[in-house]
């Protein structure tokens, strides 16, 4: 069953559990982050308690005593042990696992512009920090109601920013309107060269307000002599190697701050199947340009500017602008039919050199997973759910012949079916 509960200003999005199961875990949510946090045994301690005809009371100071023998109490008293969560435990486990890899300061950040190009100095990025005592009273809350899942109270700073010129200040560049961020961590180094070479198209591009932005349109061409290499890319049902590939972790980024913050989106589709720079699943967008794109419509009261980068193996989308009074929350993942990898697949070609073989996919399981857009903006909420397929894969390995080969007019000789459906 599910329900909603607030505190102090916020909320959290809840699964009861069933009377007298206890939580093992709990989920930590800020828009697409996520923590799962183990209920330790040291958040339990033994409490003494004091009852007076079954109220709750302070115990009086005469009924304490030194010594082995304790004198009977007067009648109507009682002590007991009960058990109590250890506020102090929960609040170290959270700034361990939580507060020292999620807590950042604020930037500060110099806009120029004029006849050239627009250019930053420094980075305009958010500080934000978790409210530990709020958070503490939140788990606290959660567990004795049997709640699995809390939504992290965090608090916001804007950077410190100069916008040096007056045609930028004039349509409404001022502070931060969202934050796009992923993980790439374990990415192979021509993915990290050609993820810091598509981020960089996208620094300094001015959003006008009202217009419908592309994606694709600001990419541009993506070769070998636009500046990338080639990795890995998805291709129908294989993944081979080609320019660009590792583009979709700027789709992504790029993605998340505009559908967090909550513009309309008006093209996105989820990769075929579940690759994990990408998580939490249903967080990710895919492009290929011309096929795939992302779009989406700058409603927000005045003109965005991009400012991308990358640092500690995360790339960023600043998008600076002017706030408007919207809240949004996304909430999620919620998955279901999950299925196993298919059996594995061979495939003869003549594409390598006869007697090689090379792997063209990898074992996937297949799910699907939903998140929930709520978006609050004059006197009206809407609520958008956000469904996203992933299909499961089976090991993939092809093996090279000559074209006379036998091989090549057996049924696993064949070439895919599929269809164009790639992706970066």
């Amino acid at each position: 069953m599910r329900r909603h509960l607030s505190l102090i200003g916020f909320s959290i999005l809840i699964w009861v559990l069933p009377s007298g199961v206890s939580a093992a875990a709990l989920t930590y949510r800020y828009q697409h982050h996520l923590f799962t946090i183990a209920v330790g045994k040291e958040w339990q301690e033994q409490k003494e308690v004091w009852m007076y005809e079954g109220q709750s009371v302070k115990v009086p100071a005469a009924f304490r005593v030194d010594g082995d023998h304790v004198p009977a109490l007067p009648v109507g008293f009682a002590r007991m042990e009960q058990v109590a969560w250890n506020h102090d435990a929960i609040r170290a486990a959270l700034k361990r696992q939580i507060a020292t890899v999620f807590d950042r300061s604020a930037g500060s950040v110099v806009i120029r512009g004029g006849t050239g190009a627009i250019t930053f100095e420094g980075v305009g990025m958010p500080g934000r920090r978790l409210d530990l005592e709020r958070a503490v009273t939140l788990t606290v809350s959660a567990l004795e109601a049997g709640i699995t899942d809390i939504t992290l109270p965090v608090i916001e700073t804007q950077p410190a920013i100069t916008v040096e010129d007056p045609a930028l200040s004039a349509q409404g560049i001022r502070e931060v309107v969202s934050v796009g961020e992923s993980d790439f961590s374990g990415s192979p180094k021509a993915r990290r060269h050609n993820i810091v070479v598509g981020l960089s198209k996208f620094n300094g591009t001015l959003i006008p307000q009202g217009a419908i932005f592309s994606f694709n349109e600001t990419l541009g061409p993506v070769n070998g002599a636009t500046g990338y290499l080639k990795e890995l890319v998805i291709m129908g049902d294989k993944t081979l190697p080609d320019y660009g590939g590792g583009l979709c972790q700027v789709g992504t980024t790029f993605y998340r701050g505009v559908w967090e913050y909550g513009f309309p989106i008006l093209a996105r589709r989820n990769h075929s199947f579940a690759v994990h720079y990408y998580s939490p699943q249903g967080t990710d967008a895919t492009i290929y340009p011309p096929y795939t794109d992302i779009k989406f419509r700058n409603d927000s009261p005045g003109a965005l500017l991009l400012q991308t980068f990358v640092e500690n193996d995360h790339a960023f989308f600043v998008f600076y602008g002017t706030r408007d009074d919207r809240s949004s929350e996304v909430i999620g993942p919620y998955t279901w039919g999950s299925t196993p990898p298919p059996p594995d697949k061979i495939e003869y070609t003549t594409e390598i050199p006869a007697g090689t073989t090379r792997k063209v996919g990898e074992r996937v399981p297949g799910i699907k997973a939903m998140w929930w857009r709520i978006v609050s903006w004059k006197g009206a909420e809407t609520e958008e759910p956000v469904v996203s397929v992933y299909e499961a894969r089976p090991r993939f390995d092809q093996i090279g012949v000559e074209a006379t080969s036998p091989f090549l007019t057996t049924p696993s000789g064949s070439a895919s079916s599929a269809g164009i459906s790639s992706t970066r």
